[in-house]
């Protein structure tokens, strides 16, 4: 340990566990040695030391399923390189399905990991059985081995993590607790701690479950709540193998995994139990919190009949420590959106081990950037709300989150816990038309209307819910005659000032210099190209725009905003979510409906595609922009939120005689997959360009301006492109697409789908995916391929479309 605490650093962080090592070991390997690592008490003392140590690899997505096999890479070889052991045992893992719901989850995760490259196997009971000698196979339907899954010593990996970084410059200091975030208000300054301030140009908390309370106190939002978390190891047992794999039983919230001889049951129990609620007692170091066998007795229960031999085995230990949960079993990663400079890598939901490495990597290749170096959205910082920082709000959904790790991952499924928290004025109304809400960026939205007198709830199912006929009927409602949509939850922003047209100019890539009253459809780049938002932007007036995307993105969209301002800039940017409601009126029979309500003219002469301008109805102005999500014609009719509800009453009062259709958000799904349209998240991200999107129309190349990630386009306009977005329909009409299908052509996966759902339309699934050819993705090699999608293990032929399936002309929208 160095002597005396240094006074300036370009880097400090913030935390000694795993996670804290692996930033350390990262930075210092790519060269920067002015690093200095602060750790409250000691290294491991938080939860890292009684981390069960298990490395699994397949996650739910590309690239966080990248990070974790790096991971698992690293501790391969962490060993070689430091000289000190990390106990790596590379012995696979089995997860098991005791029913059919459960089993068609792994199948389609074995498909899954086929896109990511990874090896995971469908096996039988004999092969389980095989595998796992101690198992009770009573009840077992089958299950997924994935033989390069391993196991850790926490401890021993992240000592191994800091003598690493000690070896390439780094300084180490242990008792010493960070105590503020010294910032200037815009960017992070350094630290101060209980021995004095360091100045530094950046800042990482890796601070666990300590993180959200120092970060609040800098007005940074981490959302994360401690629970404890249980698991018991047993006595010896004679004989036991050390080459077990690690036993997942999900169904009954377990896992097992080979320990010295001894077997570490663990338990993600249904109803977690928060703690810390109060804070945490500054001498907690190396603590364990009361046992509470009674807690996780069924799950006991449930283990002596699946393993029969802990029913003849003691207990050497019963254990119980804190870990952070996050509201949606997500961790934080990346630089904070409220101060420039303070990154984040927190909240790991008990996966902190397996996910460590990766984080590391890839957060320090963000700080030397300046740019995350892959699409991190999942995990990304600015994902949350502010008010999923409230200490009541974490409690309550911690409750829940914890046990959802093991719980069956269902197609849209909804948190339980913690709801209620952004309602629409017209919540109560649409309560009353038998909604089933479903909830994003805390935002309670209509996903289906259920029949009358019908439970408007789910009945979870991998394969079709209880909504799908509702949502069928909503969608051909919409695709027939008139649907009413609540969609309040989109993001506005206002941005108004002298310079807002040359501001939003600069980072938009379609031309924002047109006539008032325009809505200008277009993306937000980075400068690789990379699609960072998607977007409309409506000039209101010569110097005032009105900007509305997603709700789930509303904090990382205005962060991106603000931060393109240049300082000197007669701009103002203010977010105005709140103070309008929006509701769509989509349909063909959407102009006839809203003539009969309003004096204005909304023939296609006065009133066409793309333009927006207010109109009366009921006693209100509202704004009234003609454009659409669902492919047809329609209006978004943005609405003061105070004078919301009379309008919507007006409308629902004049619809009974149009049959005016209540729509959720599962049919407008369904409707703009048949239309192609792409999702943000999903089908576009910060590592996709609009050329490989198929959004080049909403590009100007043009404008004299130049935009953010002009000189991305102009270079990759000159070479083939080697991945495009294709619209897929299967042409067998039972199969549900999700996200993350293989896309096969001629017996090659060649990319898999982004986002999918049932057409209702066209009779199918339909799925939008990027096909991947080194020589190009071109029509030609589109055109002339076999293709399949694999669900579930099975390929299903399926035809492949760059026009929309559905009016690819778009007619019926600019008619």
């Amino acid at each position: 340990m160095a002597d005396s605490l240094p006074r300036e650093a370009q880097v400090v962080v913030i935390g000694g566990g795993i996670v804290g090592a692996s930033v350390a070991y990262h930075l210092t390997g790519m060269g920067w040695n002015d690093i200095v690592l602060l750790e409250r008490k000691k290294l491991t003392s938080g939860t890292t030391w009684h981390a069960a140590g298990l490395v699994g690899q397949l996650r739910n997505s590309l690239n966080m399923t990248k990070l974790a096999r790096y991971t698992a890479d690293l501790y391969r070889n962490l060993e070689q390189e430091t000289g000190l052991a990390t106990g790596f045992r590379q012995n696979g893992s089995i997860s098991i399905a005791t029913n059919i719901q459960r089993f068609e989850e792994l199948k389609r995760n074995a498909s899954m990991a086929k896109v990511f490259d990874l090896t995971v196997d469908v096996i039988d009971v004999p092969e389980i059985e095989s595998r796992y000698p101690l198992i009770n196979a009573e009840g077992i339907l089958g299950g997924i081995w994935t033989p390069s899954d391993g196991q850790v010593n926490p401890i021993d990996v992240t000592q191994s993590l800091i003598k690493g970084a000690r070896l390439q410059g780094a300084r180490i200091f242990e008792d010493t607790l960070v105590t503020r975030i010294c910032h200037d208000g815009n960017q992070v300054t350094g630290v101060e701690t209980q021995q004095g301030l360091i100045k530094a140009r950046q800042v990482v908390i890796c601070g666990g479950m300590w993180s959200r309370q120092l970060a609040a106190e800098a007005g940074v939002n981490i959302p994360l709540h401690a629970c404890e978390h249980f698991y018991i190891v047993t006595e010896a047992i004679p004989d036991l193998p050390n080459t077990l794999p690690v036993l997942r039983d999900y169904d009954a919230c377990a896992y097992y995994k080979e320990d010295a001889g001894k077997i570490l049951l663990g338990a993600f129990e249904p109803v977690a139990k928060p703690w810390g609620m109060d804070g945490i007692k500054e001498d907690f170091c190396f603590d364990q919190l009361p046992e509470d066998i009674d807690h996780i007795q069924p799950i006991l229960e449930q283990a002596m009949s699946r393993v029969p031999v802990l029913a003849q085995t003691g207990i050497k230990m019963f254990f119980n420590a804190p870990e952070s949960f996050t509201p949606d079993d997500r961790y934080h990663l990346g630089e904070t959106p409220e101060l420039g400079n303070l990154f984040v890598a927190a909240g790991f939901n008990s996966i902190g081990i397996q996910s460590a490495g990766g984080v590391g990597k890839v957060l320090a290749q963000w700080m030397q950037d300046g740019f995350p170096p892959q699409d991190l959205w999942d995990v990304d910082i600015r994902r949350n709300q502010k008010f999923q920082g409230n200490r009541q709000y974490l409690h309550d959904r911690v409750t829940e989150s914890l046990g959802l790790l093991y719980a069956m991952h269902w197609p849209y499924r909804q948190f339980a816990t913690a709801r209620g928290v952004r309602k629409s004025v017209l919540h109560d109304r649409l309560a009353e038309q038998n909604a089933c809400f479903g909830e994003i960026a805390g935002w309670e939205r209509p996903n289906f209307y259920a029949a009358d007198k019908a439970s408007a709830s789910y009945q979870y199912s991998w394969f079709r819910q209880n909504w799908f006929n509702y949502s069928a009927e909503e969608h051909h409602a919409v695709r027939n005659n008139l649907g009413l949509f609540d969609q309040s939850s989109f993001a506005k922003f206002l941005v108004q000032g002298p310079d807002a047209e040359q501001v939003l100019n600069h980072i938009c890539a379609n031309n924002v210099a047109v006539p008032p009253g325009k809505i200008v459809y277009t993306q937000w780049l980075n400068t690789r190209g990379g699609i960072e938002a998607d977007l409309t932007v409506t000039r209101l007036e010569m110097n005032k725009y009105l900007v509305v995307t997603a709700g789930a993105t509303q904090v990382r969209d205005f962060q991106w905003l603000t931060h393109h301002i240049p300082s000197k800039a007669r701009v103002v940017a203010t977010d105005i979510t709140s103070s309008m409601t929006v509701i769509g009126i989509m349909g063909p029979q959407s102009r006839t409906f809203l003539q009969s309500l309003t004096p204005n003219d909304m023939s296609n002469e006065d009133f066409p595609f793309g333009m927006s301008r207010e109109i009366e109805i009921a006693y209100s102005f509202v704004r009234a922009s003609r454009i659409t999500y669902v492919g047809e014609l329609g209006w978004e009719l943005y609405i003061p939120t105070e004078q919301a509800l009379g309008v919507y009453d007006s409308l629902v009062e004049a619809g009974e005689s149009f049959d005016l259709r209540h729509i959720g958000m599962h049919a407008m799904n369904s409707l703009r997959i048949e239309k192609a349209y792409r999702h943000w998240g999903h089908d576009i991200t910060d590592e996709d360009t609009p050329l490989e999107a198929g959004l080049g129309f909403a590009v100007d190349m043009k404008k004299e301006c130049g935009f953010i990630g002009k000189e991305a386009l102009e270079k990759q306009q000159k070479l083939a492109i080697k991945k495009r977005l294709i619209q897929f329909a299967l042409t067998d009409p039972e199969p549900l697409l999700y996200h993350n299908e293989p896309i096969w052509r001629d017996d090659e996966i060649v990319g898999y789908i982004t986002s999918g759902m049932f057409g209702h339309t066209v009779g199918c699934a339909v799925g939008l995916g990027y096909v991947n050819h080194a020589d190009g993705a071109t029509l030609e090699y589109i055109q002339s391929g076999n293709f399949e999608i694999e669900v579930a293990g099975k390929r299903f032929a399926a035809s492949a479309s760059t026009r929309p399936l559905y009016d690819p002309t778009n007619e019926r929208i600019r008619k």
